[in-house]
């Protein structure tokens, strides 16, 4: 891979933004005074990046894209906040995302290895982990969590302060309003569960003994008459201690909107 940075001539980048090696930028793109852009990223035609945005190495931002952009919040009043991504990200077509707000923590985050697809908005102080696929026109509100290997489908909307948990999956065309336990399955409009993303925990390694053990967790929190806190406690009591029973407990223990049931 070549080391040269490849800057169009149309393209606008301020003196002061950082360009690492290997950069390629296209025409008419803009780059704003605070960013930074890792090794090898490349900045397709027309695409803007402001803020005080950092961008991981091998990163693609596609064609109108707007990324660092001051945040659709009217508390917002200008404070120095940021968008901090992380390597080997897809934002593709009219992909926009914010950076944080003073209220919020001051930072928007984003992991690696994600995937935006068009018309897709993550707004401010946001939490974005890694291998998450947002499908197209995906709008998530501020101060969302999304987990590790998180799916959301095309069309579908997620309220503000909302956590979707480890390798959960949003069904297309679903309004999520409240948290989304790991390893589940949600769809409609309001969200509820629909089963676990079992193709999702296969690919992630999970041996049959793990999946069944992810089952009966999953039937004591939504297919039984069990309260949420009956079901932790069963949960707790029934399921072998593990790396996942962990993730799972810790997710339903800390909810602060209830979860889809």
């Amino acid at each position: 891979m070549g080391t040269e940075t490849e800057i169009h001539p149309t393209a606008v980048i301020a003196t002061s933004a950082t360009l690492g090696i290997g950069v390629k930028i296209g025409p008419f793109a803009v780059i704003g005074p605070h960013v930074a852009l890792g090794d090898h990223v490349e900045i397709a035609s027309h695409a803007v990046v402001q803020g005080r945005t950092t961008i991981g190495a091998h990163s693609q931002i596609s064609s109108f894209a707007t990324i660092g952009m001051v945040p659709q919040d009217k508390k917002f009043e200008g404070e120095e906040t940021s968008l901090v991504c992380g390597e080997r990200n897809a934002f593709r077509e009219y992909c926009n995302i914010s950076v944080g707000t003073k209220g919020g923590g001051g930072k928007t985050v984003v992991g690696s290895d994600n995937l935006f697809m068009a018309f897709t908005h993550v707004a401010h102080d946001c939490w974005i982990g890694d291998f998450c696929i947002l499908a197209n026109s995906v709008q998530i509100a501020g101060h969302v969590e999304l987990q590790d290997r998180v799916i959301v489908g095309g069309c579908s909307a997620v309220h503000q302060f909302v956590k979707i948990g480890k390798m959960a999956m949003v069904g297309g065309g679903s309004m999520v309003v409240q948290d989304v336990p790991p390893f589940c399955m949600v769809t409609g409009n309001h969200a509820s569960a629909t089963g676990l993303n079992v193709v999702g925990i296969k690919r992630a390694g999970f041996v049959s003994a793990e999946l069944e053990n992810i089952r009966r967790m999953y039937k004591l929190v939504f297919q039984s008459s069990l309260t949420l806190t009956q079901a932790i406690e069963g949960i707790s009591a029934e399921i072998p201690e593990s790396v996942y029973q962990a993730t799972f407990l810790e997710f339903l223990q800390k909810s602060t909107r209830g979860i889809c049931r």
